[in-house]
């Protein structure tokens, strides 16, 4: 399977920018990490391939950042409102074909990934 990210960007405190990552091929979860300068890479959000599942995000994102997928598309979201300084980094699409919850978002229980992109926030 591959990843492809796209709608990084560049743009000021309190904006909004949506990324999309294109799969190639069927997904189970699919999740978004970001790694920071100088930081471990982290787990932002995740949801699962069913309809039923509860979509998983990072207590520093949950009232911020929306997850969400069109299984029809193979295409993943992330729609991200309210965006500050801390949250620059390079964000990477990641994805895993069996079926297990998608929490908790370990790089291990991943074995797809995208490129990155870069999302900076001044």
């Amino acid at each position: 399977v591959q990843l492809v990210e796209s709608g990084g960007g560049s743009v000021q405190a309190g904006g909004s920018l949506r990324l999309s990552c294109g799969a190639s091929g069927y997904t189970y979860c699919m999740g978004w990490f970001r790694q920071a300068p100088g930081k471990e890479r982290e787990g932002v959000a995740a949801d699962a391939y069913i309809g039923s599942s509860i979509p998983y995000s990072a207590d520093s994102v949950k009232s911020r950042f929306a997850i969400s997928r069109d299984n029809a598309k193979n295409t993943m979201y992330l729609q991200m409102n309210d965006l500050k300084p801390e949250d620059t980094a390079i964000y990477y699409c990641a994805a895993r074909t069996w079926d297990d919850r998608c929490a908790p978002m370990t790089e291990s229980r991943f074995n797809y990934w995208g490129q990155g992109t870069q999302v900076t926030v001044s």
